[in-house]
């Protein structure tokens, strides 16, 4: 299968640069698998597609504010974006200028209140990097640090909030799980009050996301590893669901690589923390998904072939063609679809 497959022609100008003013408002794309049909509705529309009994899974991991601007002993500007907790105060980072930023250098950030020591450099070209400060590390970036954007949004962010769902709670993230953006409290409610069940679990997303696939065999690259967790309560809200022949649906795809990971050959799951290199691609037999909330991805992207495994591949390149007719907008800040 070749990755050059998985293309279709976007206009830069549907690249969602700024949230919607109201989160759920945006517009939904709605794909019937078994119907082959696509309806265009907006996203609170969601509740008339979700039925009493069904279990709605999101991701509540919560994007840290990981692009950190600092200078080096030597006063030259630095730019830190940091990736994943090694343990205690040593990180994972991406570091620019990278050819400057050797073993032993040693970096101001805010000025002075955090400093960091680059450890190793790790495979890749990523740093390992310890950081010295007083106080709480969250506290400390929350002052100094900017929220870590995809690379394709070009305007400033307003307000940090708009890059974290409204159910946000573990640290731990360098990009936001975006197809629970569309949710507001309310909407929750009335889903909840709908007799649907909400699950959580913690998947914590790495920058690996944003890594274009450069292989030209879909079946020759390796995914990017993010580490997660699932909690006995919202296990136990799960296998309820499948038990009673419901629907399991992921707000997401982060959620989806979750439960396919931990879920055996009968759908069901247990409490597990790890890490996942799961590659989702056509051919691939979901386990536990019955149901996708998404949003529109980046044309030869891993996240395209996952949506292409769930709904076909004709029909998910079908689908992007008419987004694009239809001026919905695209990525991180976009618009949304379901595919039930």
């Amino acid at each position: 299968m070749n990755v050059s497959d998985f293309n279709y022609d976007l206009p830069e100008e549907l690249i969602a640069q700024v949230p919607i003013k109201k989160r759920d408002e945006s517009r939904l794309m709605v794909l019937d698998r078994e119907k082959q049909t696509i309806e265009h509705r907006t996203f609170k529309d969601i509740i008339e597609y979700l039925e009493p009994g069904d279990c709605l899974v999101r991701n509540n991991t919560k994007v840290i504010p990981a692009r950190i601007y600092g200078k080096k002993e030597t006063g030259a500007n630095v730019e830190f974006l940091l990736l994943n907790n090694i343990e205690g105060d040593i990180w994972e980072c991406i570091v620019r200028p990278g050819n400057k930023l050797h073993i032993e250098t040693k970096v101001i950030f805010g000025d002075g209140i955090l400093k960091a020591e680059i450890l190793d450099i790790m495979p890749g070209g990523t740093r390992k990097v310890k950081f010295e400060y007083k106080g709480i590390f969250n506290e400390i970036l929350d002052k100094i640090g900017l929220m870590p954007l995809p690379p394709y949004i070009h305007e400033e962010l307003k307000e940090k909030d708009r890059y974290q769902t409204v159910y946000a709670k573990y640290n731990g993230s360098a990009a936001a799980p975006t197809a629970g953006l569309h949710f507001t409290e309310e909407l929750l409610q009335k889903i909840e009050a709908k007799g649907i069940k909400i699950a959580n679990v913690t998947l914590h997303v790495g920058i690996g996301t944003f890594r274009p696939v450069k292989e030209e065999k879909v079946e020759d690259h390796e995914m990017h590893s993010e580490h997660f967790y699932i909690k006995q309560e919202d296990v136990d809200k799960i296998n309820e669901t499948k038990k009673q022949g419901k629907r399991v649906i992921a707000v997401g795809t982060t959620s989806c690589r979750v439960l396919e990971t931990i879920a055996d050959e009968n759908g069901m799951v247990k409490e597990t923390e790890g890490d996942t290199q799961i590659f989702i691609y056509p051919g691939y037999k979901f386990k536990c998904l019955d149901g996708l909330i998404t949003n529109f991805h980046l044309p030869q992207s891993t996240l395209l072939m996952l949506v292409s495994a769930l709904a076909g591949k004709d029909f998910i390149l079908k689908a992007y063609n008419e987004a694009v007719k239809e001026k919905y907008r695209f990525f991180s800040f976009g618009d949304a679809m379901l595919i039930k």
